[in-house]
């Protein structure tokens, strides 16, 4: 075996045992009840972006209905919970998210005999009506579904191995770190066999593709079902975390949620959707809690994202890599540095001015009198607004000098780099 090889390996085999011992020393570091509810619902929301990015990163498929079957593996975990429990069968809890994955499976590949027959727009548009028949439907079949109050389960009702309840959230944060981790790493395999690659074939040139002899209808098919099967994992522990699964969970907004995941995380990347996820998922427990236009900034992050980082976080932090390369570091971060600092200012002014905004229309009731940043003042005077908006408007002004000066360093980095190539 090559040398370089050997270390490629070494380097790979390193980076999942340093994922195994985070995972398992990470609720002994922040060990809240908040911290460990707001990790499993991000290890949780690690495999339905990974899933997602088999579609949309690995094969080029937009989707607009992935929730489906996040939402139907849950259902199918929470009846097959509630029937053990009635039957008293030998099944533990761990073993019960294969049933979502097997659930999401086989509607992967119902739906996907049907929506993989087209790609493109006519593929996205196939499964948005696929998410919305069954999103509305699951209100309509209230046996199945529950009606809008869903499917209640109990966790602690099952077989119980080695005496572990799953009472305590943070024994049920093992069992999902256990399922992200095999999870990520049979996702990741599938990416290096050549079907992985087929897949990659397909998204980057169909035509090419089929004329070589592949059948890209069958290639989508297999991805989609693939994806669907680790979405429905992902919905089968989402059942046991939450105890409970209601028609929300395959809505238009859930599928909404990992499409914004694994944009914001870069789609070109697998480290994307995992960096997507425990993003969007902080925001969306922390900001919640701080102001009630959370949506809009999802809103403003996600069209900033795709506006000028196409390929996301990960894309962009992988594009430093001829900056460590070059050896410039210590040029290019002051620069980059320079061009945060005005960034802040700036996106403080326009968080401001959102907050006002609010304040005097969605909380008119409550009065002008508001706070940013710990300062009170009164929202319907002028003198805010004017302060906001001097914000906003220098620190753009300085943001844009000073990104001009970071991509100066940063293209002379990447020369560099490409000198000590040659």
């Amino acid at each position: 075996m090559p040398h370089t090889r050997r270390r490629s390996l070494l380097a790979t085999y390193g980076i999942w045992v340093a994922l195994a011992v985070v995972l398992v020393a990470l609720p002994y570091v922040l060990n809240s009840g908040l911290a460990i509810s707001t990790m499993c619902l991000m290890g949780i929301m690690i495999i339905f972006s990974l899933s997602y990015n088999m579609l949309l990163g690995q094969t080029g498929l937009l989707s607009f209905g992935h929730a489906v079957f996040f939402g139907l593996g849950g259902f199918l975990t929470a009846h097959a919970m509630n029937m053990v429990r009635a039957t008293g069968a030998p099944l533990p809890l761990e073993v019960f998210p294969i049933v979502g994955g097997l659930t999401g499976l086989v509607f992967g590949v119902i739906f996907g005999a049907v929506a993989t027959r087209r790609a493109g727009t006519a593929f996205a548009m196939i499964t948005l009506g696929i998410g919305e028949l069954v999103a509305s439907s699951s209100l309509i079949l209230r046996s199945a579904f529950g009606g809008e109050e869903g499917i209640s389960v109990d966790r602690t009702r099952v077989l119980q191995l080695f005496g572990i309840s799953f009472g305590p959230q943070v024994q049920v944060y093992f069992l999902i770190a256990a399922w992200v981790f095999v999870s990520m790493a049979a996702m990741y395999a599938l990416t290096r066999t050549p079907f992985g690659r087929i897949c990659n074939a397909v998204r980057d040139n169909p035509v090419r593709a089929a004329f070589i002899g592949y059948n890209t209808t069958t290639v989508r098919f297999l991805s989609f079902s693939m994806a669907g099967l680790f979405a429905g994992v992902a919905g089968g522990l989402a059942a046991l975390n939450f105890e409970i699964v209601t028609s929300s969970a395959m809505g238009a907004a859930q599928s909404g949620t990992v499409v914004l995941m694994a944009y914001i995380g870069g789609v070109g990347n697998f480290a994307g959707p995992i960096i997507g996820a425990i993003l969007v998922t902080y925001l969306q427990v922390m900001l919640s809690d701080v102001t009630g236009a959370w949506q809009l900034y999802f809103g403003l992050l996600f069209i900033g994202i795709v506006m000028f980082v196409p390929d996301g976080i990960a894309g962009l932090v992988a594009r430093q890599q001829p900056v460590l390369v070059s050896g410039r570091l210590h040029e290019v971060l002051p620069r980059y540095l320079m061009a945060l600092l005005p960034g802040l200012l700036a996106l403080a002014g326009l968080s401001m001015l959102i907050e006002m905004t609010y304040q005097l229309t969605v909380n008119a009731p409550e009065g002008p009198a508001m706070s940013f940043l710990y300062v009170p003042f009164d929202a319907s005077s002028p003198l805010p607004w004017l302060i906001a908006a001097a914000m906003l408007a220098v620190g753009l002004w300085l943001f844009l000098k000073a990104g001009r000066l970071a991509l100066e360093a940063y293209g002379d980095a990447v020369e560099a780099a490409r000198g000590n190539a040659r």
